[in-house]
């Protein structure tokens, strides 16, 4: 949920690498064309972000939305959330801290220098917050539907919560779906080793699972949308597994993004 910060001191004028769809044509976009278009409640702007960073970071931000509606194959408004989801740019952040999910709020936060990177794996977070109350029954106000697949049996009367329930068992089981896999066994080898518990929590899992599936996409790659896999110091799925994941969650979204494709005619 939280990725510590290193030093990012001007990193947007530095640039990010992305191959992917032409959404913009080189227009300017602002941040009420994000918020309109991705279908975010509020969005807000750090005062210490000035008029050349808005603008840089505005075009960032917006192309790596646009390519994980793409990717995921959703309406763009969808990433918002049901218009539930707040979205903050250099500003409301905690200190070395490069991008958080604050559940409380439903806020998503970038820092301004740091952020780069990081908005797949917090995008999730808000994503398993928000799904958690249609997938469970009962959830605590701030549940996450990973740490409650653990401990809860989920809805499995709908077809999409089968398909999901599919991600998140191979997020945390082995091929034969009865024990922890090697991902997750190896994460809490590490939290142990180094008396803590981060590494091993079931939402971080889930998000470190999530965000090496967009990176593995074939087509459209975005160092702001996701990056740094193979430089830190986090413990990600193998490829095996990011790909028996990444099939349960393209079948998922598929057929949550045909869904709100209908209702939108």
């Amino acid at each position: 949920m939280i990725l510590a910060m290193r030093n990012y001191q001007n990193r947007l004028k530095r640039g990010f690498s992305r191959q992917g769809p032409d959404y913009r044509f080189d227009d300017q976009v602002d941040f009420c064309d994000i918020r309109d278009t991705f279908g975010f409640r509020s969005m807000v702007v750090g005062k210490w972000v000035n008029k050349e960073e808005r603008y840089i970071s505005a075009n960032l931000i917006y192309d790596a939305l646009a390519d994980l509606a793409q990717i995921l194959h959703l309406p763009p408004k969808a990433i918002g959330l049901r218009g539930k989801l707040n979205f903050a740019f250099g500003a409301g952040g905690q200190k070395h801290v490069q991008a958080h999910y604050n559940a409380a709020s439903q806020t998503l936060t970038l820092a301004k220098n740091a952020g780069g990177g990081a908005l797949a794996h917090e995008w999730f977070h808000a994503f398993d917050h928000h799904i958690s109350e249609h997938l469970f029954a009962a959830k605590p106000r701030f549940g996450f539907a990973s740490k409650l697949w653990l401990s809860n049996t989920p809805n499995l009367s709908h077809p999409l919560n089968n398909t999901l329930n599919d991600f998140y068992k191979n997020v945390f089981l082995d091929a034969q779906g009865i024990t922890a896999n090697r991902f997750v066994q190896t994460c809490i080898e590490y939290d142990k080793a180094k008396n803590m518990n981060y590494m091993s929590m079931p939402e971080e899992l889930a998000a470190r699972c999530f965000e090496a599936c967009i990176a593995s996409h074939p087509h459209i790659k975005n160092s702001f949308l996701v990056s740094g896999l193979k430089s830190s110091d986090l413990i990600y799925p193998d490829d095996e597994h990011i790909n028996a994941a990444n099939k349960a969650l393209n079948q998922y979204f598929e057929l949550l993004g045909y869904a709100l494709h209908k209702l939108d005619e």
